[in-house]
């Protein structure tokens, strides 16, 4: 077995940035800028008015009441086109271009509109209400930086700024293979002694979720032929994920029948609990992730290493978030290996995170998994620990 720690550090260093491609802003949602968004037009381009009002010159504010002329209006996108002179006003309107002469806007709530004539009962100075030409973003300005997960809120920038194809890092095609005679998808009739798969499904959607594109190529059956064809199916995707099959047992055949068809395996067993039976390699150049089959172990280990697998391909940090809580109920002494326990959040009296262990920890356990808010990090040969001891916690919010 290898420590945690080492088996991420070589997982990660098969990480290759993915090249990228042009889409659609349309098609700009979730995934990973590859160039920055750069503003292809000054906002605004001119000075406009903020609010609905009056375009006047400061110099004409000078005592109020003060009673003006009216020579025409300034609705957005139909500029006044005259010059603004002493004792003159423009209606104008929000977004409405700040006609020449004119250098403040008086609300139209401090005027009484009298058609040719207008009085303003208050004002300000220079500039009030009056936004300036490139206030929000000029020409040439970087709007979105590459290496960033597209938002909603960055495709309403990059629209803004005239910018209507992006260009992003291409999607991670993974190739998810479960195997095992006992396992049928979600729905199919259960035979004598077979169990539903969630693992696929899981898998294909933490994937989708990564900004990947999962291609599923079923289960297959406890055989070399049955494995070994459906493996020969991931040909051209970028990551192979296996599911079960990767333990001792006489039925795991998925180290042999992979080894048979150019596996070279880097690693196999890991420190932890659960996910013991991780198989790292590569697939004629292609990283293959041989997953646990119990569920809560495939899904443990998808987050742990899956996860920052698909993120490095796409040029983003993978980066775990930990955070500090106090220990809920008592636990004892680990032994050589890292461990992950599910647990439950709350908040106590004195405004303290608390993280309490479900108290079994079996990795068949999917319930548990679902019902937990994060993951304890208990660290090899960690004594016990009691109830309000610091612990360190692995949110699954994402999860």
């Amino acid at each position: 077995m290898i420590p945690l720690s080492e088996a991420r550090a070589r997982i990660l260093a098969a990480a290759t940035l993915l090249p990228a491609e042009q889409v659609p802003i349309t098609e700009g949602l979730g995934r990973v800028l590859a160039a920055d968004v750069v503003a292809r037009v000054t906002h605004p381009p001119t000075a406009v008015s903020a609010m609905d009002g009056w375009a006047v010159r400061t110099a004409d504010l000078s005592v109020f009441p003060a009673t003006l002329s009216r020579i025409g209006e300034a609705p957005a996108g139909r500029p006044f086109d005259g010059v603004v002179g002493p004792g003159q006003a423009v209606r104008i309107f929000t977004g409405g271009a700040l006609p020449a002469g004119a250098d403040t806007v008086v609300v139209q709530e401090d005027a009484e509109d009298h058609g040719a004539t207008v009085t303003l009962k208050d004002g300000g100075g220079p500039g009030r209400w009056v936004r300036p030409a490139g206030q929000d973003f000029a020409a040439g300005d970087i709007g979105v930086p590459a290496g960033r997960r597209l938002t909603v809120r960055d495709l309403a920038l990059a629209a803004s700024m005239n910018v209507p194809w992006l260009r992003v890092r291409r999607r991670p095609r993974v190739s998810i293979l479960a195997t095992g005679d006992e396992v049928v998808m979600p729905g199919d009739t259960l035979a004598p002694g077979q169990i539903v798969s969630s693992n696929s499904l899981a898998l294909a959607a933490l994937v989708r979720q990564l900004g990947g594109e999962p291609v599923d190529l079923g289960i297959a059956a406890d055989s070399v032929d049955s494995l070994s064809a459906l493996v020969s199916a991931a040909s051209g995707t970028d990551l192979l994920i296996t599911i079960g099959g990767a333990s001792v047992g006489e039925h795991d055949l998925v180290r042999s029948v992979l080894g048979a068809a150019g596996m070279e395996l880097d690693f196999w067993k890991i420190a932890m609990r659960p996910g013991k039976p991780l198989i790292f390699g590569r697939m004629h150049g292609v990283p293959m992730i041989g997953l646990p089959g119990n569920p809560v172990s495939a899904l443990v280990c998808a987050w742990l290493f899956l996860r920052p697998l698909l993120l490095a391909m796409q040029g983003l940090p993978a980066d775990d978030e930990l955070r500090d809580a106090v220990l809920g109920r008592d636990m004892g002494g680990n032994d050589a290996r890292a461990d992950f326990i599910r647990a439950r959040l709350s908040t106590d009296g004195e405004g303290r995170l608390v993280a309490e262990p479900f108290p079994k920890q079996d990795s068949g356990m999917l319930s548990r998994l679902a019902w937990a808010d994060c993951l304890i990090l208990r660290a090899p040969h960690a004594p016990p620990a009691r109830a309000g001891d610091r612990v360190r916690v692995m949110p699954l919010d994402a999860l």
